[in-house]
């Protein structure tokens, strides 16, 4: 059987995309290419064609949910009216279908702590696409510098993924969405200020 000339980047894809949300949603230690690709109905050993290491899978998938998450930010952004851009971002990340979403969430506030347990080394990639993402984000920012709005961006971001990250805690629904709402608030004055 001949496969078409992309299906090797088309299973890459599948792979990727996969593994961004099995690793939000269980972490890097919860993601074994084993499960994987059993899940994927591809062999363990295929799985080396198309990435060196578990390791280089994770930092790829952190990225490529990063970036997507990211086009939907901007696309909450784009939405908005003129004035109220990171009001609909804080509006979007803040929302308790994100909260519920942790696969298909933010990868921040998946993974943060378990990459800040990765050596020194090994953390190159990652803060490389975060640094990518809070530029793409600055641009959206009020601010009278550059500086200014990189300083705003990254307190905002930070912020939001923490608040995300202990709401997603929280078992009770109306706990989460009461820190949710009151993180909204907060958000939503700090960047007006």
């Amino acid at each position: 059987m001949r496969y078409p000339t992309d299906h090797k980047q088309q299973t890459r894809q599948r792979i990727l995309r996969a593994a961004s949300r099995r690793i939000r949603s269980r972490g890097t230690e919860g993601a074994a290419i084993a499960d994987l690709m059993r899940a994927l109905r591809l062999t363990h050993g295929g799985f080396y064609r198309h990435f060196g290491s578990k390791e280089s899978l994770v930092v790829e998938a952190f990225e490529a949910a990063l970036k997507e998450w990211g086009d939907r930010e901007v696309a909450a952004i784009e939405k908005a009216p003129a004035g109220g851009e990171m009001q609909a971002l804080i509006d979007a990340y803040l929302d308790p279908r994100h909260c519920e979403d942790i696969a298909g969430g933010c990868p921040v506030a998946a993974l943060a702590s378990e990459i800040a347990r990765r050596p020194k080394g090994a953390r190159g990639r990652f803060l490389q696409a975060l640094r990518a993402h809070i530029r793409r984000m600055e641009a959206y920012m009020p601010g009278r510098t550059v500086e200014e709005r990189r300083q705003k961006t990254i307190a905002l971001l930070t912020g939001m993924a923490g608040t995300l990250t202990i709401a997603r805690a929280f078992t009770d629904e109306q706990d989460r969405r009461t820190m949710l709402d009151g993180a909204k608030k907060f958000y939503h004055a700090a960047v007006k200020a």
